[in-house]
């Protein structure tokens, strides 16, 4: 049977309807829609619920602001990197722990190239999604440090080494992630990320405490690449991108770290 005509069969009235996207999908394609078409800010939820065929009230009930519809996917990638920590035995190396956890974000962004691809760049363009990001980076980052302090209660430099260790964790994990979003999606992310965070398993891991292994990680970066790399980072996209990286020397005292973290932002 030739495959250029449909087949034709007879329509039951016990037939389902034509299925229709499910009211979340449809109110974010139309908000992508119209914010590639006319801008971000000349784009109202008034318009967005037209465009989709629903109500105010249904728009609501799915997102709290216009904001959050450029963001849908943040809440459950956090609720499932928080159960990701939570679900550790507890013996487990921590930095590669939170690195794996990290993972959870990347697979997200993954999942639908094309739509992350255009969401980095209307957020590029639009500073007040630029500063959203920024709190939804930063609630990952409070979550790795939640589980990072529990791991290393009781040390007295504890609650510094959980800071320092998630914001690198998040540092190294965005700049792989971006690299892939400027690239439009064309380059390997999962390699990119898996780079990105061996370099801060190769300075962080065999800081464990007593009694749990280090993970295996390739040999860090000369020292004196320290204050070079930080720089490199933060001149990225000519400083559009907040986003630094420190290679540090294995066994760098955490104040170190801090202090060349600072040097490189410009506060030290």
């Amino acid at each position: 049977m030739s495959s250029s005509s449909p087949a034709v069969r007879r329509i039951d009235k016990t037939d389902p309807p034509a299925s229709k996207p499910p009211m979340r999908e449809a109110l974010i394609a139309a908000a992508f829609r119209l914010f590639l078409e006319r801008g971000y800010e000349q784009t109202t939820v008034d318009d967005i619920v037209t465009l989709a065929g629903v109500g105010r009230r249904s728009f609501f009930r799915y997102f709290p602001s216009k904001e959050d519809v450029v963001f849908p996917d943040h809440e459950r990638c956090l609720a499932d990197m928080t159960a990701f920590l939570a679900g550790g035995s507890g013996a487990e190396e921590p930095v590669g722990h939170v690195c794996d956890a990290a993972r959870t974000v990347l697979r997200m962004y993954a999942e639908n190239p094309d739509f992350s691809v255009q969401r980095y760049r209307l957020t590029k363009e639009v500073p007040g999604l630029r500063a959203y990001e920024l709190s939804v980076v930063w609630r990952y980052e409070r979550a790795l440090a939640q589980y990072l302090r529990g791991r290393f209660a009781g040390l007295g430099d504890g609650t510094l080494r959980a800071d320092v260790i998630a914001a690198a964790v998040v540092a190294a994990h965005n700049n792989a992630l971006r690299s892939w979003l400027r690239s439009g999606g064309s380059v390997d992310a999962h390699a990119a990320v898996d780079r990105a965070l061996a370099h801060v398993g190769s300075v962080f891991a065999d800081r464990a405490p007593a009694g749990v292994p280090a993970t295996d990680a390739p040999a860090p970066a000369a020292p004196a690449a320290a204050g070079s790399a930080a720089r490199a980072a933060a001149a990225q996209d000519g400083g559009a991108e907040d986003v630094v990286v420190v290679v540090s020397r294995r066994g760098a005292p955490l104040w170190q770290v801090v202090r060349e973290i600072e040097t490189a932002l410009g506060r030290g």
